[in-house]
């Protein structure tokens, strides 16, 4: 009755596409839910009920990061390096979830978390270099067009970084706005997500007929 699929369930596309989706939701998610305005994403953790301990931010911010670590550990990259990198970036993105910042509450983690949150977007960021490595050696204009993305989701990722180190050594930004680091922990995200998305060659108008690939069809997908 049920043919067997031509291609395996799980592949590097659709671990990419996946993982760009979640990682483009999750600061507007977290913010949607929190009770109050969040000062950073990180700081949705301690959103829920003192009574049921529970949350839709604290669920989401756990859940998805899970899901991004999970991914992470299952996608291997095109060399034993990448593989590595790709496996500490998982254990970084549940590190961020297990051991959360201060955030205004005494029981957090804060040189654990944002050790592990800057691991895991410096290595992102390595990974959105890769792919634009990749596309720009491509004939099409769409794979073009994406290498220039690419490359703009790096900077961006190392711009949010930096900016927070410093941030949170001079509180200059933050004094400017409290949210400076929200702000900064959803432009990382937000290049980490758009980066992986188009790597995931699904969206058709950023992704030549060619090389596009079908979620659910039976073309085996290339890595970017």
């Amino acid at each position: 009755m049920f043919i067997k699929p031509a291609r395996q369930e799980i592949d590097n596309q659709t671990i990419k596409f996946s993982i760009g989706a979640i990682a483009l939701t999750l600061a507007v998610l977290t913010g949607f839910f929190a009770d109050d305005r969040l000062t950073s994403i990180s700081a949705s953790y301690w959103q829920f009920d003192e009574i049921w301990y529970r949350g839709w931010s604290q669920t989401i911010f756990i859940g998805f990061l899970f899901a991004i670590a999970g991914f992470l550990l299952c996608y291997n990259g095109r060399s034993r390096t990448q593989m590595i990198l790709a496996k500490i970036a998982a254990l970084a993105a549940a590190g961020v979830a297990l051991f959360p910042c201060s955030c205004g509450d005494p029981r957090g983690y804060p040189i654990v978390h944002y050790t592990a949150a800057t691991v895991m977007f410096a290595i992102l960021a390595i990974f959105s270099f890769l792919f634009y490595d990749r596309a720009k050696l491509k004939r099409s204009t769409q794979a073009k067009v994406r290498a220039r993305i690419y490359a703009l989701c790096c900077l961006i990722i190392v711009l949010s970084i930096a900016a927070m180190a410093y941030d949170s050594l001079t509180n200059t930004f933050t004094n400017m706005s409290l949210y400076f680091t929200f702000y900064g922990e959803a432009a990382a995200l937000s290049a980490f997500g758009v980066s992986w998305l188009l790597a995931g060659r699904v969206l058709p108008w950023i992704t030549a007929e060619a090389e596009r690939i079908a979620p659910f069809g039976d073309k085996m997908p290339t890595d970017e």
